[in-house]
Order: C-alpha cells, then structure tokens, then sequence
C-alpha cells in the first residue's frame, strides 16, 4: 500500500470516526442517522449536475450496493433495538477487513502479500478486542448476531464497491449515485416519526447533516483509495476508525477502561505500519 493511499485513507478514518462520534453522543440517534443520509442524498442531488455520469459497467455494481446500503441501515437500527452499538458495533468492524480480502480474492484474485496479511490481521484483532473491553461478551444475542451480520453486509458492500468505482471511469459521478440513492433511509424515518406524532428534534437533524458531510468525504476518499490499492488493504485502515473514535470517546466522554483502548490501539497502529511497508 503506497504512502499516498494510506494516507488519505487514515484521513477517511479520521472523518468516519468524527461522524460516528456525534452519532453516538446524541440521545435520539434514529434522527441523526437520518440527518446522515439527508446529506448524502443532498450532496449526491447537487453533484450528479456538475460530473459525468459513471460508465454503463458499474451500474449493476451501483444498484447492488445501493441495496446493500438500505439492508446496511436497517441492520443498525435493529442494533439499536438489541442492545448497545458500542458494545457490538466493532465486532462487524473488525470483521468486515477480512471477509473484504477474502472477497477480492474470490471475486477478482486481488491478493496481497505476507507483511499485508499480517497487517490486516493485526488491525482486525484490535478492533475485537476493542469490542470485547466494551462487554459485547456479555451483550444481547440479537445484537451480537445483528453486528456478525452488519459485518458481513459491510464486506459485501465494500467488495461491490471497490469494483464498481473500478469500471466507472467517474470516481465522482460513482460517489455522487450512491450519495443520491439514500433520499428514502431519511424519508423512512421522518415517515415514522410523523406516524407516531413524535417531535422533529431540528437541531439534532441538522447535527446529523454536519456528521453526514464527514461521513460523505469519509467514503468517498476510501472509494477513490479503492482504485488505488488492494480492496482489503483500504477495509483495514478505514476500519481503524472504531480505534480512533474510541481514543476520542476516551478523551471526550471520559470512557473506560483507558489501558485496554491504548493497547487496542497500539495494536491496529503495529497493522496499519505492516500495511504501510507491504508494497
């Protein structure tokens, strides 16, 4: 993995934990998810104006993931449900650099070498073992079974995307597609709370637009990244984000335990160095 592409993708690590973190301090995450995807299809609305249409190739990719994508968010919601995201949510982080290399190989014979592999592992055990120090031994089952499941979903989706922006000539029109394509996750949910009489937090929507643009840059670089470098490679470093947003949970929210969260991090730091030297 070149310095280039590590670099960015650290970036986009950087950006998912951002907007994951205001997700998680926020009481009613239903309506910040919402205010996510309300600035995606925003976003995706005004560019699909000002680039090119992606290439006739990427589109069953693009509409692939476009329902990966509703059956994604469907799965966080019922994690919701269940029990605590943060217990469970890094289990399918942690699991999704894996099942992402594995899936390249099976689908298009991307490999990579030991030192990547290695990498990968490291980064993946990290980020479990985050999970563990958070108690998701001790969870709901449904969450634990929601989280195995959001983590094979995140693979799937990573895996048709990383081909799709492969073949669609426009990086940008691929992102701005995909952006555009998530108008009913915020319908669904203004839906439901317009069903149930309940009120329009607007502040904590708007909040969730602010973390929607973090989240759009987030994707869009790893997508780029995808172009660039292994498929598996990019999962493991962006998914180094859960890392890096628990290193801000442990600052900001004063979470514990801090030892644990040092040594987890120190662990994804050892993989994301062998990814870096694995060219």
């Amino acid at each position: 993995m070149s310095l280039f592409a590590l670099s960015i993708v650290l970036i986009a690590a950087f950006l998912h934990a951002l907007w994951n973190a205001l997700v998680k301090g926020s009481s009613d995450k239903a309506i910040m998810l919402a205010g996510v995807a309300a600035a995606h299809s925003v976003f995706g609305a005004v560019a699909i104006f000002f680039v090119a249409v992606p290439d006739p190739a990427s589109w069953p990719y693009l509409i692939a993931s476009i329902v990966i994508h509703y059956g994604y968010y469907a799965l966080l919601f019922q994690a919701y449900r269940f029990g605590d995201l943060s217990q469970v949510y890094p289990i399918s982080r942690g699991m999704a650099p894996a099942l992402v290399a594995f899936g390249a190989f099976l689908v298009i014979g991307e490999t990579m070498p030991v030192a990547g592999i290695a990498g990968l592992v490291a980064v993946s055990l990290g980020i479990c073992m985050l999970a563990l120090l958070r108690g998701a031994a001790n969870a709901d089952r449904r969450a634990v079974y929601v989280a195995l499941v959001l983590g094979c979903t995140i693979a799937i989706y990573s895996v048709v995307d990383g081909i799709g922006i492969r073949s669609a000539v426009s990086t940008l029109g691929y992102i701005a597609w995909l952006s555009f394509s998530e108008i009913p996750i915020t319908a669904w949910v203004l839906y439901g709370r317009w069903r149930r009489r309940e009120p329009f937090p607007k502040k904590r929507f708007a909040k969730g637009m602010v973390g929607g643009l973090f989240s759009i840059f987030a994707y869009g670089i790893a997508l780029y990244a995808a172009t660039i470098a292994p498929l598996g490679a990019v999962s493991a470093v962006r998914e180094s984000s859960v890392i890096i947003a628990a290193l801000i949970g442990l600052v900001v929210f004063r979470e514990r335990p801090w030892i644990g969260r040092l040594i987890a991090a120190g662990i994804v730091a050892a993989g994301v160095i062998l990814l870096a030297i694995s060219e």
